[in-house]
């Protein structure tokens, strides 16, 4: 809709421009069409006039007017145009144009909003969390978001690979192994000391439980050191197996498990050192190597090697963000815990020192999620095991439900998961109010039968339908923002607006008129457009799209 006006404002524009010899040629299309606050001024609004009167040596309204009688509707779908205030121009749109709108939205069918392929590689990370314990909560609602992220961009064009970074390597993994012998030695009857830091999770001691009749006879002439290496390993694959069973009953794909110990094992750290050294920067001081960050944006220098030998994480995080430049990927997508707020400079200064714009990284932060049960809220940390897994949230709500809440707010706000409203059946529970639409309208089709789903949208005049063709409208364009800004939750708050619409639509209007067999047809073809775009949402978001319920 709105590219149709915007294409008849510049061909009037490039007109006036060629008989007047106006200079800046470029500068034509740099003019906004948007909704006026107002809707009393019309459904669009341009302020080309005033963007451009300087170029043209005209006065703003007497361009404006220029440009009014410049262009041409030869399909009669501009109802009338206004000059307003200095000089903006106030569209009123025909039923014609509503109609037109309807039919190419039907037309392009689950491809509507759909771009074509940009040959742009992007990669997005998500969740990677460490394999020391299960998904949680607020897991899933990073997943939620790097699925949707991933879904989105893959819609509009862009190349996508997911990949999860297996943080199989360093402290926490050690501590994994010891809390597992420990549980390993309570089931002998040993009676050991508990260790001073270890996961006190009930998941721990159903692994040493699982473990205990495979680790084979000579476990126990292993060093303490070695037993706890030996359980690290073996525990974390098995914690790593149910993160990927959980993630895939959560419609969540990665592409790619990428793991941190083979940055070691492959010299990747090393390599990355190398490159830094060589363009200068990273220096040593006090017996430590230091990275200069501060320099490249950070708020200081940070340390890579500490003055024992030992690597920081920094270190392996550098290694794996040069691995993912080598791979050739030309946009990256962190999505991070809340925590990692200041960790976000001295990365995007890594990415810059190795050759890449800063902007080459983005990073989303999601903050944490409230699960609220009997009105109180769960405690969710993973070292006193009080926490409920994104398993329990799952097998209790289903993944339609938690996809799609997870994704009702901004990434950066605070969100509190009631669990009793995601089961209820009522408008108040937000998925089952959008996916109502779909099981409703689908009943109608089959009611109205093959015949029924193409009509005359001339007949579409009443106000709510006119106010649904134009939601739907905004359809690609809302997408479109919500890629730019990586937000998929404004999907989910389209698709609710969408919803509340049409269901207000349909408790005024009888969608099936006796005797206006016309009429009932370009209002089922009208619903069939809601459905359409609700499903094509709905999958953005990874949520199904019921034909019952």
């Amino acid at each position: 809709m709105k590219k149709n006006l915007k294409d008849k404002i510049y061909a009037a524009l490039t007109a006036i421009g060629a008989r007047e010899n106006w200079p800046l040629k470029a500068a034509l299309t740099d003019f906004v069409l948007e909704e006026p606050r107002d809707p009393s001024f019309g459904q669009l609004a341009t302020n080309a006039a005033m963007t451009l009167a300087k170029a043209s040596g005209r006065k703003p309204r007497e361009l404006a007017d220029l440009i009014i009688r410049e262009i041409k509707d030869p399909e009669g779908l501009i109802e009338s145009m206004d000059i307003a205030g200095p000089g903006f121009i106030n569209f009123r749109l025909s039923s014609g144009w509503w109609a037109k709108t309807l039919k190419a939205i039907r037309a392009a069918g689950p491809d509507y909003g759909r771009l074509p392929p940009t040959g742009r590689r992007v990669q997005v990370e998500y969740v990677s969390a460490n394999p020391t314990g299960p998904l949680h909560v607020g897991h899933g609602r990073g997943a939620a978001l790097g699925d949707a992220v991933a879904r989105l961009l893959t819609f509009l064009g862009d190349d996508v690979e997911c990949e999860y970074y297996v943080n199989d390597a360093g402290r926490q993994m050690n501590i994994l192994g010891l809390s597992v012998l420990f549980r390993l030695r309570q089931a002998r009857g040993l009676n050991p000391e508990p260790p001073e830091d270890y996961y006190k999770g009930e998941y721990v001691i159903e692994i040493a439980s699982a473990l205990e009749p495979v680790l084979g006879d000579n476990f126990d002439s292993l060093s303490q050191t070695e037993q706890i290496a030996k359980l690290s390993d073996l525990a974390g694959q098995k914690i790593l197996a149910g993160i990927k069973k959980d993630l895939q009953d959560f419609r969540v794909r990665h592409d790619r498990w990428f793991s941190e110990t083979s940055l070691y094992r492959d010299g990747a750290v090393e390599l990355a050192f190398k490159e830094l050294k060589e363009k200068g920067s990273i220096y040593e001081r006090d017996g430590a190597v230091w990275f200069k960050s501060a320099e490249l944006g950070d708020d200081k220098d940070r340390v890579l090697v500490k003055n024992d030998g030992s690597l920081t994480y920094f270190a392996g995080d550098i290694a794996y963000h040069r691995n993912k430049l080598t791979r050739g990927f030309e946009r990256l997508i962190d999505i991070w815990g809340a925590d990692h707020h200041g960790y976000i400079s001295r990365m995007k200064a890594a990415v810059e020192a190795l050759g890449q714009s800063r902007d080459h990284l983005s990073v989303i932060l999601v903050q944490l999620v409230n699960l609220l049960r009997d009105g109180r809220l769960v405690n969710m940390s993973t070292r006193s095991g009080e926490f409920v897994t994104l398993r329990e949230v799952l097998d209790e709500v289903g993944a339609d439900a938690a996809r799609f809440i997870f994704l009702t707010r901004s990434h950066d706000s605070m969100l509190d998961f009631d669990l009793e409203l995601a089961k209820t059946q009522t408008r108040d529970n937000p998925v089952y109010y959008v996916q109502y639409v779909c099981a409703r309208i689908h009943s109608l089709m089959v009611k109205a039968g093959p015949d029924q789903t193409e009509g005359d949208s001339n007949l579409l005049v009443e106000p709510e339908e006119l106010e649904i063709i134009k939601h739907l409208a905004s359809f690609p364009e809302m997408l479109e923002g919500a890629a730019k800004r990586l937000e998929p939750h404004l999907i989910t708050g389209y698709l609710s607006s969408l919803a509340r619409l049409f269901h207000q639509y349909y408790a005024v209007h009888r969608l099936m008129v006796d005797g206006r067999s016309d009429l009932t047809a370009a209002r089922v073809e009208l619903a069939a457009a809601v459905r359409q775009v609700t499903v094509i949402g709905l999958e953005l978001l990874g949520v199904t799209a019921p034909e019952k319920m």
